[in-house]
């Protein structure tokens, strides 16, 4: 990432303004925001976290949005009783990119490689360590070796459990470790003994090439088969993704069915997203420009589930993959000082109606910024036109010039202060 101080100075104001900068000042580049929660006597004590992230979980493939396949009906009812975003983004694709905005609440903007890889990056507060008084636990299936994501992990969350594919009793599978049913079981004996408050961050690997469904778990999982037609059709390529997919829905099934019989969870919040979702045709699922401009890559459900603890609602204004810590530290009430581009999505969900979400899409080089009604995107260095469509219909917007004004500028804001922060967000 080559920062452009001036760049990212010439759009503070904008930017330090939609996030409620406490203090602005343009020649420091101040982005802090320190939150202070009101108490009150309904609090919800020191409640758990379990935040799954989940491999490519698109939203369009997915029973939440009406596939016909119906692949999640399990999440699905999750859904219902949760809290449930069903218009949120991850600012980019690629699951190194994705666990590093969830973990930062910073797109990585990086063009060529990812930002963990990049020594000078790796160095960033995260509000998890806001947390005090919790342990911290990271579960990956495989191995954290790849795109330095264990440097990104080790570094940045405090005095964390790292737990990967040879600290469990159960096999390894394929290339990306162990299953993500008995990840989800291996994370759940642990945290059944954990006796005090604990963030853990599980990140599944299954619904991945080469889409291995354990032969241990052929049986009480049935495989289906589908016409070519119908899968092409409803988004998906062949049967053995198909399988995939729906083993996810599976495997959360397994997990929460085991969480349900430890004390730990009446008192946890479990935050599901997805790392990004994976680009094709989401058909009359939505209108056309989400699969012509390729936000099918970037779509995801995001669900906060806390039976216990939270009423359901569902939402949907823009949410984004950067909004996920702030929103968690909100409902718990934790104090912390935000750095970053996430804000929570709880507190003020009036003005959260007129939010933006961010989009990188590093292979097309293209940046942009969707809101309710729009998605607004040009090639980075003017280098492919810009693109004005409708997010609600498939009619051709007209952009006129305070719109596009707004939707540059706003684009360039995000960019910018991105650009910027992945190298000054230092701890």
């Amino acid at each position: 990432v080559n920062e452009d101080p001036l760049a990212t100075k010439k759009y503070y104001a904008l930017m330090s303004n939609y996030l409620g900068v406490t203090h602005p000042d343009s020649s420091t580049l101040n982005y802090e925001r320190v939150i202070q929660p009101l108490i009150d006597s309904n609090q919800i004590v020191q409640p758990n976290i379990v935040l799954v992230i989940c491999e490519s979980f698109s939203a369009y493939k997915s029973s939440m949005y009406g596939n016909p396949l119906n692949t999640t009906p399990y999440f699905n009812e999750l859904c219902k009783t949760g809290i449930f975003f069903d218009r949120y983004f991850t600012p980019s694709y690629g699951t190194a990119r994705g666990v590093w905005a969830t973990l930062t609440g910073i797109p990585d903007v990086e063009i060529i490689n990812t930002s963990s890889r990049n020594p000078q990056a790796v160095d960033q507060r995260s509000i998890i360590n806001a947390f005090k008084g919790y342990e911290k636990y990271y579960f990956i299936g495989g191995s954290a070796s790849w795109a330095n994501i264990r440097g990104l992990i080790t570094n940045n969350i405090n005095d964390v459990h790292l737990y990967e594919q040879d600290d469990y009793e159960a096999k390894k599978i394929d290339v990306w470790g162990i299953s993500d049913k008995n990840l989800f079981l291996e994370s759940d004996k642990v945290l059944g003994k954990v006796r005090q408050p604990f963030f853990a961050v599980i990140q599944t690997a299954d619904n991945h090439r080469p889409y291995t469904i354990p032969k241990e778990d052929i049986g009480l999982f049935q495989k289906k088969k589908i016409s070519k037609d119908s899968l092409k059709k409803y988004g998906f390529e062949d049967e053995d993704e198909y399988n995939a997919f729906r083993y996810t829905d599976f495997c959360y099934k397994q997990f929460m069915a085991a969480a349900q019989k430890n004390d730990y969870f009446k008192n946890t919040i479990f935050v599901f997203t997805g790392d990004h979702g994976i680009r094709g045709d989401a058909g009359n699922m939505f209108p056309k420009a989400w699969t012509d401009q390729g936000l099918t890559s970037e779509h995801t459900p995001f669900l906060i589930y806390a039976p216990y603890l939270l009423q359901s609602a569902r939402y949907s204004f823009p949410a984004s993959q950067l909004d996920i810590l702030p929103t968690i530290a909100g409902i718990c009430k934790i104090p912390y000082t935000n750095t970053s581009l996430g804000r929570d999505l709880l507190t003020h969900t009036d003005s959260m109606k007129n939010g933006y979400a961010f989009i990188f899409d590093p292979d097309m080089k293209r940046i942009g910024v969707l809101n309710n009604q729009y998605f607004y995107s040009y090639g980075i260095n003017n280098s492919s036109p810009e693109q004005f469509v409708s997010m609600t219909d498939n009619q051709q917007p007209v952009l006129t010039d305070s719109l596009r004004n707004q939707f540059r500028n706003m684009t360039n804001a995000f960019y910018e202060t991105s650009r910027y922060m992945i190298l000054n967000n230092k701890k």
